[in-house]
């Protein structure tokens, strides 16, 4: 049902904050159904009372060897009408749902006003790009040149937007998800967990996925059971975020265990519907692709404060890969469907000479949490209520990969491992 948080509201003030980012909402259809749905529960009240009276009434008739059938043929009346009224307030309630999955999280105060990304702002930089005495190459063709990356193989394998590794660039961007891994659990309290790729309706609902953008999902038929039954489909993850927030779906945690932060390594699958010609060169934009997500559910007044945290853990990767970066604050135009607050980073890329997006961290309020209808309760409290779910890559791995290929190249075409990844790559120093 529409969330009752924008109905108790003033809607007028809501849409206006969601035209902000783009989003129109029809505050009268939303207002007639409201008033209707409200119409329709008293109703049913006053007819369910009317039916508890008549069946009373006819207990007494029996009781006193009164002719009851006139009594029974009311509330055989009244039960018909019952029906109906709960029927046509289930359809309301459908109405309201709909319309409800389709509305995108209010953006938070601090984030700034604009239409597109050309409008987000910078917060800060990190790190000097290098300057080259050489002509930089780009990671396609240093990839190519290493014989670590095999574009061509991966198209015959699969199709475009499919890429095969092998060799030390393969083993560098192994490395690259233990390192981002041991940081993420032995540094910053992070649990790591194995989740599955392939996810249900509910999950993708909860999370936001759907129904908005099921064309970006890639989707399984259902199996068939032993009575010759196809079940309910699977979808591939977008993110690990997914499975990862949904673990809360349904659950009440005590305060005391709060925050909770899980992390995870997976592959990610997306279609990248409407993106054709967009980076089709290379791996920055493929169908497969791996990352490192972090996930953490909090209490509500902590939440604004673990996103200054939850993106400082991704920041802390790219500082040690030494691998320059800037930090932008998503304008409400740019935003994706479930944030109220989302920051950017960008990487440094020589060959592009520009920043590109490796990381998206976002304080999602209790958006998810009222979907997944995940809760906590505070210590003396009975009353549950919803929890706070943030998400962020850190860090999205092939990016990170495209990145160190770029800024650690060297003029003869080989690559310089970063030192911090040394240890996990047998102490090689140099990719020929």
């Amino acid at each position: 049902m529409l969330d009752s948080k924008l109905l108790r509201q003033d809607l007028e003030q809501t849409a206006a904050r969601l035209a902000a980012r783009g989003y129109e909402l029809d505050t009268a259809t939303v207002s007639a159904l409201e008033e209707k749905r409200k119409t329709l529960q008293v109703k049913t009240q006053e007819l369910q009372s009317e039916r508890n009276s008549s069946s009373k009434a006819i207990g007494q008739a029996k009781a006193k060897g009164e002719d009851a059938q006139p009594l029974l043929d009311a509330v055989s009346n009244l039960g018909a009408q019952l029906d109906s009224v709960k029927a046509e307030q289930d359809e309301i309630l459908e109405q309201l749902k709909q319309i409800s999955l389709a509305i995108p999280n209010l953006p938070d105060e601090s984030v700034p006003a604009g239409a597109d990304e050309s409008e987000n702002v910078e917060i800060s930089t990190w790190g000097e790009p290098k300057k080259y005495d050489f002509a930089v190459k780009d990671h396609v063709d240093l990839g190519q040149d290493l014989n670590g990356l095999d574009f061509e193989m991966g198209v015959k394998i699969t199709g475009s937007r499919f890429t095969v590794m092998r060799g030390a660039t393969a083993r560098m961007h192994r490395a690259l998800v233990q390192f981002m891994l041991d940081t993420h659990t032995d540094k910053n309290g992070y649990t790591e967990m194995y989740v599955p790729y392939l996810v249900n309706r509910d999950s993708l609902y909860g999370t936001g996925q759907l129904p908005k953008f099921a064309e970006d999902l890639f989707h399984t038929k259902g199996l068939v059971n032993d009575d010759g039954e196809e079940q309910e489909g699977f979808s591939l993850i977008p993110t690990a975020e997914v499975p990862l927030t949904n673990s809360a779906r349904d659950e009440i945690y005590d305060e005391k265990d709060l925050p909770i932060r899980l992390t995870a390594h997976t592959p990610c699958f997306r279609s990248e519907a409407g993106s054709y010609g967009r980076d089709t060169r290379g791996l920055i934009r493929q169908h497969q692709f791996d990352k490192v997500e972090l996930v953490q559910l909090v209490k509500p007044e902590d939440s604004m404060q673990a996103l200054e945290e939850l993106t400082g853990h991704a920041e802390q990767i790219l500082q040690a890969l030494e691998l320059p970066y800037r930090k932008v604050i998503l304008c409400m135009g740019d935003m994706g469907f479930g944030s109220a607050k989302t920051y950017d980073l960008e990487v440094w890329l020589p060959a592009q000479n520009t920043y590109r997006e490796i990381s998206s961290c976002s304080n999602m309020i209790d958006f998810q949490a009222r979907r997944m209808q995940a809760r906590f309760r505070r210590a003396g409290e009975k009353k549950p209520e919803l929890l706070h779910t943030l998400n962020g890559s850190g860090l999205a791995v092939g990016r990170t990969l495209v990145a160190i290929l770029e800024n650690y190249q060297q003029a003869d075409g080989s690559v310089v491992v970063p030192e911090v990844l040394r240890p996990y790559m047998n102490g090689l120093e140099v990719i020929k």
